[in-house]
């Protein structure tokens, strides 16, 4: 399916797109209004919370991935492109985080570790692409070897981090992400 099959299926079904991405956000203040106050980490809620979470984020990645790809790959302009499938599930995802944080941590909900680890793959392997792409790395690099030395570790250690947050198991330990900081 090519992007322009994709938007194309995305208009025969618009309002029903919408609805999904507009009602999505409404779901942790309707769920956090059914449990008392500190209480959404615990079962069922926080199963709950997780289903919603993962309901506006792979959308949410999705659209970014292919807002991105649009825009930096294929150089399309953004204002020829299907809000529905380019903007709103980037916006819905955003809310619906945002809301969600406000019931519950995200360390209480069942798999938000793994999906940020997901998150953080996708968009290190976006930046490599079009660093790549956009800098003709190949060829000529520009700058020194130590600035370029320092990219490839900074990009291979957040890699590494998401790629371990992913594809842990149930048993390890979580990871703290890497921080600038020096210690």
């Amino acid at each position: 399916m090519t992007a322009r099959e994709l938007a194309l299926f995305a208009d025969a079904y618009t309002w029903q797109i919408a609805a999904f991405l507009v009602v999505l956000p409404t779901l942790p203040r309707i769920i956090g209004s059914l449990h008392s106050p500190g209480s959404g980490g615990l079962s069922p809620w926080c199963y709950l919370y997780s289903a919603v979470v993962y309901l506006a984020c792979v959308p949410g990645i999705f659209a970014a991935v292919f807002t991105g790809y649009l825009l930096f790959f294929t150089r399309h302009d953004l204002l020829d492109v299907n809000l529905f499938i380019s903007i709103l599930p980037i916006i819905s995802m955003t809310a619906t985080l945002v809301l969600v944080s406000k019931s519950v941590s995200f360390d209480d909900v069942p798999g938000f570790d793994r999906l940020s680890g997901l998150m953080v793959v996708i968009a290190v392997t976006f930046i490599l692409a079009l660093a790549i792409r956009k800098t003709r790395i190949w060829l000529v690099f520009g700058d020194s070897v130590l600035t370029l030395a320092v990219l490839v570790l900074g990009l291979f250690a957040l890699l590494k981090w998401g790629t371990y947050m992913l594809f842990r198991r149930k048993d390890e330990p979580r990871s703290d992400p890497p921080s600038l900081r020096m210690r």
